[in-house]
């Protein structure tokens, strides 16, 4: 068993990587990268209520409701009570959300698109070269197979009793 066969490992890696490359962005918008998962799911589609918004970024409300309330207070978005399901909160931009938007765009389009694009800029051309466009997106969909698998298998109490549980390797 060796450490840099964990797929797990590569992820949690990858997550610290990623971590750096967002920080001056995330710091000059003064979010943490939850908040900003948030606005970008917002400027992707406006006027989402609290429980879709939860389900698109694995979020409990128990974890979301804080997060919005912040981000309110910030004047980046309204919550509302839906006028159809008063159940039902409603989550909308303010015209500072939206701008939030145009302000994080340079940045984000330069580093954080995972179409390959964005990926290795001010790099040695060199190292650049090495990928190609659509890597970014592969490895995008190989680990949203991987963590749609995980989850699947952690709702069956027969696999988590059955079967010892090693983290998943990958393949030498």
């Amino acid at each position: 068993m060796k450490l840099d066969n964990f797929l797990c490992f590569a992820i949690y890696s990858a997550n610290h990587a990623f971590t750096r490359v967002y920080k001056p962005l995330l710091d000059e918008l003064d979010l943490t990268y939850p908040q900003y998962l948030v606005m970008v799911a917002l400027w992707e589609k406006d006027d989402q209520t609290v429980g879709s918004l939860g389900e698109k970024l694995f979020l409990e409300s128990s974890t979301l409701t804080p997060m919005l309330k912040r981000l309110e207070a910030m004047g980046y978005i309204l919550r509302t009570r839906d006028k159809a399901d008063e159940r039902q909160v409603r989550v909308r931009l303010t015209e500072t959300g939206r701008a939030l938007r145009e302000k994080s765009r340079p940045r984000s389009d330069r580093h954080c698109r995972c179409d390959g694009n964005g990926a290795g800029r001010g790099r040695p051309a060199e190292a650049r070269d090495r990928g190609s466009p659509g890597i970014a997106a592969a490895i995008k969909r190989v680990i949203e197979q991987e963590a749609s698998a995980l989850e699947w298998n952690l709702d069956k109490p027969e696999w988590l009793t059955n079967s010892p549980i090693e983290p998943r390797e990958l393949d030498p």
